[in-house]
């Protein structure tokens, strides 16, 4: 017995210790995230590189994302780069209300080319009145040999509907921009009321590239030849069908202001969003100076790569200056810019006067009398240049996505360090037109035009309307992702 108790005691002493020592299997490894896709790295890397307002954005100076799989966990939440991008960008819609991004890079190349689908016209859409909430749309202007153009539409045409139906605030898009064809019912104004005049103009959409120079005229004022530009964006596009770029373009009508002896000059940026800084250089330099000297304008861009440029290159690198000469080109020789060299210039300016526009007015105003003419101008002081997914110093592109994106990478000022002009450039002479009575481009009796006329001569320039005072709601401009965008070419890197 006393044995067997022994034994007992012995067999569970053993089984303690056995299940005492025992030694836990060991917990499994977590599998490690999934590789992002490389459209989302391709967004964050972009933007934490590029992106003017980088140092505000807290993922990208969050340590933890140094870490492959916490990057990787991060990006994974987004199964769409373009939530991605929006998400990352600093309080869009408020400060940031520019950049954009696209799926296919060509869309961009397009847009800044002045290339797109349409029916070549630009238009208004106005409340009828404070009661009624449907929409009247007034054509501001028509593009050559475009299908509005054939179809015998002009300025100041009034449309009130689309396939038989009224334009409302919840049908207009729809009903213009989905279409490739579509009838336009016509309308004129009875009273206050714009009224169905029985004609109607039905138009397909096609393949445009729109030519900025949309008028270029002289007139004489108290014997003094005046210059006369109506020029509606900084686009510096190859144009095929003219066999000719866009800036050479605008230097021919510089030309024939040269010849022709003017002393003055009025450009009317009432509708030109922007575009190229290249190309508002350029302008520049044709209207004032060709002075290498002299800085038309500054950029800035986030802290790194302001640091990168200055130092390695010098405080200048960062400056557009005048120039002499138009780049030459693939497809165009350089050419001699033919520069006015006058002391003075109106530029008429609206709420639609933005970016590359809007640096004009400023890059000129420290060297010329500036006199705005209108409103005050959009307030649209900083610009971008186009990222896309590149794999080599080549300008080869990442095969696996086609992604591109615009955010916005610098601000100008001009050379007197002026900026940040959020409210826009106040005009020195108030004017405004009037829907309801837009006269052609070019008409001395046209509201902007006769203001800057009335200015010369000594006059007070008084514009009364004779229609419904409409109140806008959206122009067809507002569609475009780069209508008041600012674009230049990516500063280059040093590669040694």
């Amino acid at each position: 017995m006393r044995k067997l108790l022994l034994f007992a005691l012995f067999a569970f002493l053993f089984g303690t210790l056995y299940v005492g020592c025992k030694r836990d299997d060991p917990e499994p490894e977590p599998e490690p995230p999934k590789e992002a896709s490389d459209a989302l790295k391709f967004v964050f890397n972009g933007l934490s590189s590029y992106y003017l307002w980088e140092d505000q954005i807290t993922p990208f100076h969050n340590s933890k994302y140094d870490n492959k799989d916490s990057l990787n966990s991060f990006l994974n939440k987004y199964t769409d780069p373009e939530d991605l991008f929006y998400d990352l960008l600093y309080q869009y819609g408020t400060i940031d209300k520019w950049s954009f991004i696209v799926d296919d890079s060509k869309e961009i190349e397009n847009w800044i080319a002045g290339i797109s689908e349409s029916m070549g016209m630009d238009f208004m859409l106005y409340y009828i009145s404070e009661t009624n909430r449907n929409l009247v749309g007034v054509i501001r202007y028509v593009y050559k040999n475009s299908p509005a153009a054939k179809a015998g539409l002009k300025r100041g045409d009034i449309f009130l509907t689309i396939n038989g139906e009224n334009m409302t605030l919840t049908n207009y898009q729809t009903l213009l921009f989905t279409k490739k064809t579509y009838t336009m019912g016509m309308a004129t104004f009875t009273g206050n009321t714009p009224v169905p005049n029985g004609k109607s103009v039905t138009m397909t959409a096609v393949l445009l590239q729109e030519n900025p120079i949309h008028l270029d005229t002289v007139f004489t004022v108290n014997n003094t030849k005046v210059g006369y530009l109506v020029y509606n964006g900084f686009i510096g596009a190859y144009d095929s069908l003219i066999n000719s770029s866009y800036d050479i373009e605008l230097n021919k009508v510089f030309g024939k202001f040269k010849n022709a002896g003017i002393q003055k000059l009025i450009l009317d940026l009432r509708y030109n969003g922007g575009g190229l800084t290249q190309t508002a250089s350029y302008l520049a330099s044709m209207i004032y100076s060709t002075d290498p000297k002299k800085v038309f304008s500054k950029m800035q861009m986030n802290a790194y790569w302001q640091n990168y440029y200055t130092s390695k290159y010098g405080a200048d690198y960062l400056s557009d200056f005048f120039t002499s000469s138009i780049a030459k080109t693939s497809k165009t020789p350089e050419t001699p810019i033919n520069s006015l060299g006058l002391t003075q210039v109106y530029i008429i300016a609206t709420s639609e006067t933005a970016s590359a526009s809007e640096m004009v007015i400023c890059g000129l105003d420290p060297y010329m009398n500036v006199i705005q003419v209108g409103s005050n101008s959009y307030g649209k002081y900083a610009g971008s240049f186009t990222i896309k997914d590149w794999v080599d110093n080549n300008g080869n592109v990442n095969p696996n996505h086609s992604f591109a994106m615009q955010p916005i990478t610098f601000k100008n000022s001009n050379s007197q360090n002026v900026s940040d002009y959020v409210n826009g450039l106040v005009p020195d002479i108030s004017a405004r037109e009037y829907a309801a009575e837009l006269l052609p481009f070019g008409d001395p009796n046209e509201a902007l035009l006769k203001a800057c006329l009335d200015h010369m001569k000594g006059t007070k320039s008084v514009s009364i309307p004779k229609g419904p005072n409409l109140k806008a709601f959206v122009s067809s401009d507002e569609r475009s992702p780069v209508v008041r965008n600012m674009f230049r070419e990516m500063p280059k890197i040093n590669r040694e």
